[in-house]
């Protein structure tokens, strides 16, 4: 396997997009079943000790995912998901937009 894996971050502030590339030192069905699965998807998109509850997913071009990033204090932020581009088990584009809660 590959050591020096990619992770490329680029902000562009006059459209105000944050845009990320990035390899991972695993299998593609892996990667695209983590990143595609909600059963999955919600033990690792949030950064410990929250978690991530996805609401609604409709996997498609055009749709959509509703979820909340949630505190263990009870916190709850939530985010939609639009996906943008899917190539299976290629390449997956999504504007996300959160929200204060």
């Amino acid at each position: 396997m590959k050591n020096n894996l990619l992770l490329d971050i680029t902000v562009d502030k006059t459209i105000k997009k944050v845009f990320v590339n990035r390899e991972f030192a695993a299998e593609r069905n892996l990667v695209w079943d983590v990143t595609t699965k909600q059963e999955i998807l919600g033990q690792w998109w949030a950064p410990k000790p929250w978690i991530s509850r996805t609401k609604y997913t409709d996997f498609k071009v055009g749709g959509r995912r509703f979820y909340a990033m949630c505190g263990p204090d009870r916190e709850e932020h939530l985010a939609v998901q639009d996906f943008t581009a899917i190539s299976p088990k290629t390449n997956l584009k999504i504007k996300e937009i959160s929200f204060q809660g």
